[in-house]
């Protein structure tokens, strides 16, 4: 009897329905539980994978959305740099064919002031000359945006040594003898009175006039100048001034006006002087001179071994230094009596000035500005010239 029940027993638990002994066990039997969490994570994963099918799914159609405008912005960047190299080449053989007209119009002007310089038996082919190399000047001007440095300075080198042949060309047709015989006395009586009072201070206003430059020397080119004064005023008038070329040289502690209209300007070994001028035809050149204050208005301003200097400066062109430092520059001021008519009379554009634009020879980086000079600062730019 206990085996047939047993038997039984056996038999009706083997008898129920996989669902009944399923849910006996999720609900009552031992370890039903567990199933029952296993069978939720296992809908969790699949609900979880099914999402993230969907969501690549999404994103591969984003993606494949994305595809065609990042082509087409990499497509036009590259047209862009296409059309940048494009404008860049035109540029190139823009300024190279400005540069090849330049070469061939300065050479054959200057060749024909050379012409007129070595062939000039009068005044009249001199004056030729003059005008021309104004013109020869003004081509240089007008170009100094487009040409090399070295194309630059070799153009200014050769306009230096055309006005210097035409001072001496000037020099040899002015009349001898008579007239330099007269003005041999003044000048010597002038110099006497500038030596009889060596220790006379500037403070005191006496007008030196200093004999002029002995001929063959380092002023042979020029007409005249002042040389080798220390603690004087020196002062040039209009009329003597008119286009001619002038040369100070070794000056110390000196005033120097010079009212008009002259055609060159060189100052050199100067120290601690304040030198004003009207507007200058040509060029100015200043060189190894320190502790200087100087007013000019010219075509071309070159400044060489010199320091601790202030400039105020009309120019047409651009200015040049080389090998120089503590350089400032700041714009022209000095006005007197009649400068309206000096100025046209030399034929300068007072409506160009470039006394900002400054190449420096010893600093070719095109990223940092120049340590040799700078713009004097607006508070410092208040002198009394007179």
């Amino acid at each position: 009897m206990g085996e047939g029940n047993r038997a039984g027993a056996d038999v009706s638990v083997s008898g129920q329905s996989e669902d009944a002994l399923v849910g006996g066990l999720t609900e009552g039997a031992p370890g039903g539980s567990k199933v029952g969490e296993r069978k939720l994570e296992v809908k969790m994963e699949s609900a979880s994978c099914s999402a993230a099918a969907a969501n690549g799914a999404m994103g591969s159609q984003r993606d494949r959305s994305l595809v065609p405008e990042r082509l087409q912005r990499r497509e036009q960047e590259r047209q862009l740099e296409v059309e940048r190299r494009k404008q860049k080449r035109q540029n190139q053989e823009v300024e190279e064919e400005k540069s090849d007209f330049f070469a061939a119009a300065f050479a054959r002007e200057r060749a024909a002031v050379e012409e007129l310089l070595e062939s000039g038996e009068s005044t009249e082919q001199l004056e030729e000359a003059a005008a021309r190399l104004q013109g020869l000047q003004k081509l240089l001007n007008d170009s100094v945006l487009f040409l090399a440095a070295y194309d630059l300075r070799q153009g200014q080198e050769a306009l230096a040594r055309l006005q210097a042949t035409l001072a001496e060309r000037r020099q040899e047709l002015q009349p001898k003898k008579r007239f330099a015989f007269k003005t041999r006395r003044k000048d010597a009586g002038s110099a006497t009175k500038v030596d009889a009072a060596p220790s006379t201070p500037a403070a005191e206003g006496i007008l030196a006039s200093p004999p002029p430059l002995n001929e063959g020397g380092i002023g042979s080119s020029f007409v005249f100048g002042f040389s080798n004064v220390e603690s004087q005023v020196l002062e040039k008038r209009a009329e003597e001034l008119y286009q001619r070329d002038v040369l100070l040289t070794d000056l110390s502690k000196c005033i120097i006006k010079l009212y008009g209209n002259p055609n060159t300007l060189r100052l050199a070994k100067a120290r601690s002087c304040t030198l004003v001028c009207g507007p200058v035809s040509t060029s100015v050149f200043l060189e190894d001179c320190s502790d200087c204050v100087l007013a000019v208005a010219c075509q071309q301003l070159r400044v060489h071994t010199t320091r601790d200097t202030r400039i105020f400066l009309q120019v047409t062109s651009r200015a040049i230094v080389e090998d120089c430092s503590g350089i400032q520059f700041a714009p022209y001021t000095w006005s007197y009596p009649g400068i309206d008519k000096d100025f046209e009379g030399s034929g300068l554009d007072r409506s160009k000035n470039n006394w900002n634009n400054v190449d420096d020879f010893n600093w070719l980086a095109r990223d940092m500005a120049s340590p040799n000079w700078s713009i004097l600062p607006e508070e410092e730019r208040v002198i009394q010239w007179d």
